[in-house]
């Protein structure tokens, strides 16, 4: 793959051949199943032991199956998003934006020149970070606390079910995901209660994607990603029984804006709920380090401002929502012994299965920056590949930083009634 990704730049027509091979090895990889890979696996110990015979053991080849066996279908699940990940990034022309999307936060930029860019800001961050999302953390991209007995992907799933919970849908439910990256929380909840959900992102690389991966997944009649900015929802008046948000009207100029366009597509007696990225009293503007967290979120996720819980939560009373619920989700407890909190995956660990946690570590925090740059050297990934990671992993620190210290919370629960 690496020696067959064409230049950036060089037209696919001319190296027809390069191209075909690399997407085929890479359909070829993503065809196989963690089972076969482990099989194959354990059929190269054995020929190893045997061409070895002076090592050989029952117990020693029971031994290379067992852990075989045990590591090969995750082994096989990180080179197969590896893979899909490095693909699409070799074809990408979006990474070039990277230089115009930092200037947008340089110190000439106030928070009220974002808001007034904020379509070009958010839409070119996603251009930028969508991939390297999906690879690192899946097709939700949201946090979630980890309780007791929970996988990561379990916390996950429900964070959304309990969202959906409060808005009461069920089968034939019509709901809109009001800012839905590559559709993942829509597909689950859609699955989950039967509804019918329109997702709108501003984004249309994540449109593109998030159709693509619905259709392959045989859901595609379900959930339909839409191209649209959710300051002016491409939706009639009255148009849904709910809407939900999760993490993403973070992105908005004027929360009050969002939330009455939302307001106005909602049917009456309709639920609107949502998780908000916030500042919490623990905030302190005058401390130099959370001020640099704040920075740090806002450069690293795409945000014209970050504001306090209390912004939130008077602006969707000023959109006339009778408001039910607005706390912080993340202080609910019930992590139990091997639980964890939700900014976990973005603390440092020295475990290379603990992804993404493992890039946090002091020498991978160096390493991968250079990986990257070679790669760019070598044409595999584009120009600004290196700059779009820094960039995504600055934002994760912020994001660990305001957890640990409490003054950031990217769930903000909030739950409100349009008036019938």
């Amino acid at each position: 793959v690496v020696f067959l990704a064409p230049p950036a730049g060089t037209s696919s027509k001319r190296l027809p051949i390069a191209r075909n091979c690399a997407d085929s090895l890479c359909l070829l990889a993503m065809e196989r199943t963690g089972v076969e890979l482990a099989v194959g696996l354990v059929v190269g110990a054995v020929a190893v032991m045997i061409m070895n015979p002076a090592n050989f053991s029952f117990s020693g080849l029971a031994s290379m199956a067992a852990l075989l066996l045990l590591v090969g279908p995750m082994a096989w699940k990180g080179l197969r998003l590896t893979l899909t990940f490095v693909s699409s990034l070799s074809k990408s022309k979006k990474h070039d934006k990277i230089d115009g999307y930092n200037n947008q936060y340089d110190n000439s930029k106030s928070a009220d020149d974002r808001n007034k860019d904020y379509a070009k800001l958010v839409d070119s961050y996603y251009d930028l970070a969508t991939e390297f999302y999906e690879w690192g953390w899946g097709t939700s991209f949201h946090f979630a606390d980890r309780r007791e007995g929970e996988t990561f992907q379990q916390s996950i799933l429900r964070h959304e079910y309990f969202l959906a919970g409060r808005m009461n849908i069920s089968k034939g439910t019509t709901v809109l995901d009001c800012g839905c990256g590559i559709g993942g929380p829509a597909r689950n909840i859609a699955r989950f209660t039967g509804a019918n959900i329109k997702a709108i992102t501003i984004n249309q690389f994540q449109v593109n994607r998030g159709n693509a991966i619905s259709a392959r997944e045989g859901i595609r009649d379900q959930v339909e990603l839409i191209q649209g900015d959710f300051m002016k929802l491409p939706f009639e008046d009255n148009s849904f029984d709910a809407v939900y948000a999760i993490e993403s009207t973070c992105h908005a100029p004027d929360r009050s804006g969002v939330y009455g366009e939302i307001m106005r597509v909602l049917k009456p007696g309709g639920v609107f709920a949502c998780y908000e990225w916030c500042l919490t009293d623990k905030y302190d503007a005058k401390d130099e380090r959370h001020r640099k967290l704040k920075r740090d979120i806002e450069v690293g996720d795409g945000l014209p401002d970050l504001v306090h819980t209390s912004v939130c939560t008077k602006a969707l009373k000023d959109a006339g929502f009778e408001v039910s619920e607005a706390r912080d989700f993340m202080q609910d407890g019930h992590l139990g012994s091997g639980g964890e909190p939700w900014y976990t995956p973005l603390t440092a660990s020295w475990n290379p299965t603990k992804w993404p946690r493992f890039q946090f570590n002091p020498i991978m925090f160096r390493l991968l920056p250079l990986i990257l740059t070679f790669c760019e050297l070598i044409k595999l990934v584009p120009e600004g590949t290196t700059k779009t990671q820094v960039m995504l992993q600055a934002g994760g620190i912020g994001c660990a930083e305001g957890g640990m210290t409490g003054c950031f919370t990217p769930a903000w629960l909030m739950v409100g009634r349009k008036p019938l």
